[in-house]
């Protein structure tokens, strides 16, 4: 057993994706039904999906998860076709690849290493945890403390809020995660012996501390809005009311788009906008949902566990599909932004 759990470890982490491609293992199998058996096209990705489901993540966090494979899914599909035309020649494309599924283990708490992070399941934490140490950062906790007892905020003004401080949890969230890749990178460098094959690396490790410094700055300016909006309440002139819509709409502000190209942009971002809207809706529903099945379950009726399974699932399904949607707009947003001038260091 302990054998067969280590050869999946290898697997996962590998990440070698040429050469890796074959028509059995990647292409969607059929069974004698003629129902589709897996849920990814490549291989790899329904091993961490299989693992992901035995791990009993919490529903939301399952659904989060089906939509950054997708994503992956997407972008590997599409430099399958790059390297058979013969472009991606410098690999550069392979390892970004690499670099954001070990970020997908990492972010999942599948990659191996022990997390002192507490990760979502669908098991019953036994205490609750404090309402004001929610946030896992001293600065943001005393930062959303002083807002809640400062009276500058309505109960809807509040929501808000406390999702812009969800949004920068998550963001140090993924700066570590890719910190933690960077050091062990740079471990695996050391041990490098050809010059040649050094110097590319060591470009390669560059580009990596250059996307760390940026995430930093990013971390910053983001904390400092927070800092700004919990001392002098929300402005009313705010264009965007989600936090990922109001951060991409200063990026673009910051960037070299012309005035016409803005609007068309601000567009686009509300109908974005409305995408992350109607996603945590179905997160919402879902979590519900999840908490009245395992209420059923607990009374033992198989009618009752039958149809709210049924409607579990049917919810579970938007989820995942609105997740994709609203994480495949993102990407393509975020690469219009840097094609004008702007870092790129999307997860």
């Amino acid at each position: 057993m302990e054998l067969r759990f280590f050869i999946l470890s290898v697997c996962l982490s590998a990440g070698v994706l040429a050469g890796k491609y074959s028509k059995e293992m990647n292409e969607q199998k059929v069974s004698k039904e003629g129902k589709t058996a897996v849920e990814f096209r490549i291989a790899k990705l329904n091993q961490v999906w299989e693992k992901a489901n035995r791990m009993q993540l919490a529903p939301v966090r399952l659904s989060e998860l089906h939509s950054d494979l997708k994503i992956q899914e997407k972008d590997e599909l599409q430099w399958k076709k790059l390297k058979a035309e013969g472009l991606d020649e410098d690999g550069e494309r392979e390892a970004k690849l690499r670099r954001n599924f070990n970020i997908i283990l990492a972010k999942y708490g599948m990659d191996g290493k022990k997390d002192n992070r507490a990760l979502d399941s669908n098991n019953l934490k036994d205490h609750d945890v404090r309402e004001g140490d929610m946030f896992d950062d001293p600065r943001l906790n005393k930062l959303w403390n002083k807002a809640k007892i400062s009276g500058k905020f309505s109960e809807e003004e509040l929501q808000s809020l406390r999702r812009e401080f969800q949004h920068h949890k998550d963001k140090i969230h993924e700066y570590n995660i890719v910190m933690d890749t960077v050091s062990r990178t740079e471990e695996i460098h050391k041990n490098v012996i050809s010059t040649v094959e050094g110097e590319g690396k060591q470009s390669a490790l560059h580009e990596k501390h250059s996307d760390l410094k940026q995430r930093m700055r990013d971390l910053n300016q983001g904390f400092e809005r927070l800092r700004r909006i919990s001392h002098e309440g929300f402005s009313t002139d705010n264009e965007f009311k989600e936090p990922r819509v109001i951060e991409l709409w200063e990026m673009a502000r910051r960037s070299n788009l012309s005035e016409d190209e803005l609007d068309s942009l601000k567009e686009e971002l509300r109908h974005f906008e409305t995408k992350v809207e109607k996603h945590q809706h179905y997160q919402e529903q879902l979590e519900y949902s999840h908490q009245k099945l395992q209420h059923v379950e607990s009374l033992g009726d198989q009618e009752h566990i039958m149809r709210h399974k049924e409607k579990y699932n049917n919810l579970a399904e938007k989820a995942r599909e609105m997740g994709y949607k609203m994480k495949k707009h993102l990407q393509d947003i975020t690469n219009k932004l840097s094609q004008n001038g702007l870092p790129h260091n999307e997860l």
